[in-house]
């Protein structure tokens, strides 16, 4: 099994990208260690210059996201952890696939139509054509499995058609180039919601720092914004289906039951016929028992660049050395002539 995945270095890391992305990644990792499998993640740092972006900020999420991913416990001697720029395979694969990707295919991607809006003209053609490039960030490494949410369904779907015609049209038919990867639905991909409003995702981009919990929060911060969250009025009920309709109160015991790593029903069995004046104060301490190792180890690492550099350099040559068999047979799969 070899796993491939990819996350945008945008800095400001929270809650819902710890336990909805990275802590699979983690286990993942683990997992695949143990059964000799190979693990490939990477800050997708190309893929962000196809939105408006500040070149300081890129450079410095970058590091920033690299701190976090180890301190969430990715470890760079158990995967490769790298990001794109350090390994130009990824941009000359990317290229290679346009020949084969197709107008019509990229067209119906549901994430551009969202991200460009009305705007279409104005939007940079990096936008329309990423796809390709995830298509080529896995293909690359001959990936066997990639994990999805389902904003990302599409595209493994669209990387799954580009292998399949390429080998068609270039390769012998008892000898394909590309592997097809199958995708890794988490079996726990939870979805955390903003403290402020139950109804929307935690995001970074919300304008109240309220409405999230950052990796980067002390202990005091975690406690006051947990006590300060939106609820209703209500004791939490007896049985889930008492949640119906109380989008705060199933946010805030999802995230206790992720956290705690019991079923929501069991939370509701312990805490059940309690104010959120009891139930509040119980998230608080084990958000900050939980996350508090985490929030030192990244403290200590943000600040390091050389130590942050040296292991984007040690993941990107493993990288490169991964890829160049890929890239090798992809050109002249296609008839090109290198020196």
């Amino acid at each position: 099994m070899r796993i491939v995945s990819g996350i945008q270095p945008t800095g400001n890391l929270h809650l819902g990208n710890y336990l909805g992305a990275i802590r699979n990644w983690v286990a993942m990792q683990n997992d695949a260690a143990a059964s000799g499998g190979e693990c490939f993640f990477f800050l997708a740092d190309l893929h962000a210059i196809s939105m408006p972006h500040d070149p300081a900020a890129l450079s410095a999420n970058t590091r920033e996201m690299t701190a976090a991913l180890v301190a969430c416990g990715v470890d760079p001697d158990k995967s490769t952890l790298f990001n794109q720029t350090q390994v130009p395979a990824h941009a000359e694969l990317q290229w290679l696939l346009n020949g084969t990707a197709r107008m019509g295919w990229l067209s119906r991607m549901t994430q551009f139509k969202d991200k460009a809006g009305k705007n279409r003209d104005s939007v940079s053609v990096a936008l329309y054509t990423y796809p390709v490039l995830q298509a080529a960030d896995v293909l690359l490494y001959q990936a066997t499995h990639v994990p999805v949410g389902e904003d990302q369904k599409q595209h493994l779907e669209l990387a799954r058609d580009i292998a399949q015609k390429f080998n068609n049209d270039f390769c012998p038919e008892d000898k394909p180039l590309f592997v097809q990867p199958a995708p890794i639905i988490p079996p726990e991909a939870a979805r955390i919601m903003s403290l402020r409003d139950g109804s929307n995702k935690m995001s970074k981009s919300d304008p109240s720092d309220m409405s999230r919990i950052n990796l980067t929060d002390d202990a005091d911060t975690i406690m006051s914004k947990v006590k300060k969250a939106k609820t209703d009025p209500e004791p939490l009920p007896s049985e889930i289906e008492g949640l119906e309709g109380r989008p705060e109160a199933r946010n805030l015991v999802g995230i206790y039951a992720v956290m705690a790593g019991v079923s929501q029903a069991q939370v509701l069995a312990d805490f059940g016929g309690k104010g959120f004046g009891a139930f509040k104060p119980a998230l608080g301490e084990l958000l900050v028992e939980k996350l508090s190792p985490i929030n030192a180890r990244f403290n200590d690492l943000r600040h390091d660049r050389d130590a942050l550099d040296a292991i984007l350099r040690k993941g990107a040559q493993k990288a490169r050395a991964a890829a160049a068999p890929t890239l090798a047979a992809a050109y002249d799969a296609l008839g090109l002539l290198r020196g």
